[in-house]
């Protein structure tokens, strides 16, 4: 039997895990930098998702100044912006984003501008015409920062807001901001998000006459 999750006035997307699969780029990038640093790659594979590039960097070397971190990261941006090999979409997203065409959603994402359309170009998915990347926030997830800003954007309090992600730091971040939280995929299974799907399929999106739309899983 399908259950509700709400009635909500905007819909709020992480990107990589939530609607495009981009892990084979991010383990050929990551691996690739802690072999340069001398890191475990298992180890550095277990925080990448969800975070900026730079917020990855601090927690697994605390010591270096945060300039280095940031200068990497704008290296790393530009490898991985190059490399999409191996980039499909999450299976349901392209019908999940299709219901929400005409409903207010935003793609909030630790992905520059430029990673985001590479990405999503490459998933062959629409691109949400708002979206809040790494250049307009202060703060990466599991800051709630993105979401907060994502919100204002579309015009809605954060409790009219659902969120779907896929990472801890991304439902971490979503909670935090006030926002209920659907866990999209295996690496949410385990996370204390509102609601859990396995994937997109089992989402259904259903317009309401006031312009929002409740969410049903199942």
């Amino acid at each position: 039997m399908p259950t509700t999750i709400g009635v909500f006035k905007a819909a709020l997307l992480d990107m990589d895990g939530t609607l495009v699969n981009s892990d084979a780029v991010v383990e050929r990038c990551w691996r690739r930098w802690a072999d340069q640093h001398g890191l475990d790659p298992v180890e550095v594979l277990k925080v990448v998702h969800g975070r900026q590039g730079y917020a990855t960097m601090a927690v697994l070397l605390p010591d270096r100044p945060m300039a280095e971190n940031h200068a990497d990261n704008a290296r790393m941006l530009a490898q991985e912006t190059a490399d999409t090999e191996g980039i499909v979409p999450i299976e349901g997203a392209p019908a999940f984003l299709s219901a929400l065409r005409d409903l207010p959603h935003a793609l909030v994402t630790s992905a520059d501008a430029a990673l985001a359309e590479a990405r999503m170009t490459a998933a062959g998915l629409p691109m949400p015409l708002v979206r809040i990347t790494a250049e307009c926030v202060s703060a990466s997830k599991p800051d709630p920062e993105g979401f907060l800003k994502g919100a204002a954007e579309l015009g809605f309090a954060p409790a009219d807001c659902v969120v779907f992600e896929d990472s801890e730091a991304g439902v971490t971040a979503g909670l935090a901001a006030g926002m209920r939280v659907v866990g999209v995929g295996p690496r949410a299974a385990a996370l204390n998000a509102t609601a859990h799907v396995e994937t997109l399929d089992q989402i259904r999106v259903e317009p309401t006459e006031d312009g929002g739309f409740a969410l049903w899983i199942g």
